[in-house]
């Protein structure tokens, strides 16, 4: 069955959907000897696809769940020269990259493949697959703010969508709260933003929680691959767009 010539790059692991666009406008790209420059042609997997002169191959998924360290960027590469959660693979052959954002500060499950088409759909928006976090912050939530929390905050970007919140423990004298959240939606820094808003800032976060996936028996740093019928269930998952989680 024929396919876009650029989907049929990304699955070889040559490059992102749109990288290999730019490199099929660019003349990079032949199919059966000729030289392709339109994005709308396609093309077999049978086909002699080649790219600078290469071959493709179609490239093995995998799919990988980290515990993600603190201080890692998650990402491919960084402008600023810090460390990328790629650095916790180094014997992964495959162009792994990760599904989603931890941010730099944060700690937690991360799930990292070289599977665009798995990727997209994990990480579209009308998926929401749910994630639980668990959040120590200086301060204490009150109950009209973590109602707030229920319902939806204004942030700049437009309202959150309503979050699950169970309070694990709050020290009034010492001003300190940890609770954990049940988000299905993937604001940037979104726990971040809410708390800052009610001026309680973040000192922990750690995603304790992917859909059913968790990092119990990974130290921070540590991976294992996710097996076949758990990637056949997120995506199910994803697909139905609930699951039934509420934050322990």
């Amino acid at each position: 069955m024929e396919e876009r010539l650029q989907k049929l790059i990304a699955r070889a692991g040559i490059a992102s959907r749109r990288k290999a666009e730019e490199l099929i406008v660019q003349g990079r790209v032949t199919v059966n000897g000729q030289v392709v420059r339109q994005l709308g042609a396609k093309a077999s997997p049978g086909d002699a696809i080649l790219v600078d002169g290469v071959a493709i191959r179609p490239e093995d998924k995998v799919y990988f769940l980290l515990n993600k360290p603190k201080h890692m960027v998650s990402s491919v590469s960084d402008d600023r020269g810090r460390e990328t959660v790629l650095a916790c693979f180094p014997e992964v052959r495959q162009r792994i990259f990760p599904v989603g954002r931890l941010d730099y500060e944060s700690t937690g499950v991360l799930i990292l493949t070289n599977d665009g088409e798995f990727a997209n759909q994990m990480m579209h928006p009308r998926y929401h697959v749910p994630k639980i976090y668990e959040v120590a912050i200086s301060g204490i939530l009150s109950p009209d703010q973590i109602a707030l929390i229920r319902k939806g905050v204004p942030l700049a970007d437009g309202l959150t969508a309503p979050a699950s919140l169970h309070v694990i423990s709050a020290n009034e004298e010492k001003q300190k709260m940890v609770f954990s959240i049940l988000l299905r939606e993937g604001k940037n820094r979104e726990i971040r933003r809410m708390m800052d808003y009610f001026h309680c800032p973040v000192t922990r976060l750690d995603r304790t929680k992917y859909a059913f996936l968790d990092h119990e028996g990974l130290h921070q740093g540590e991976y294992r691959r996710l097996r076949r019928y758990e990637v056949r269930q997120l995506i199910r998952l994803s697909q139905e767009g609930e699951e039934a989680l509420s934050p322990r």
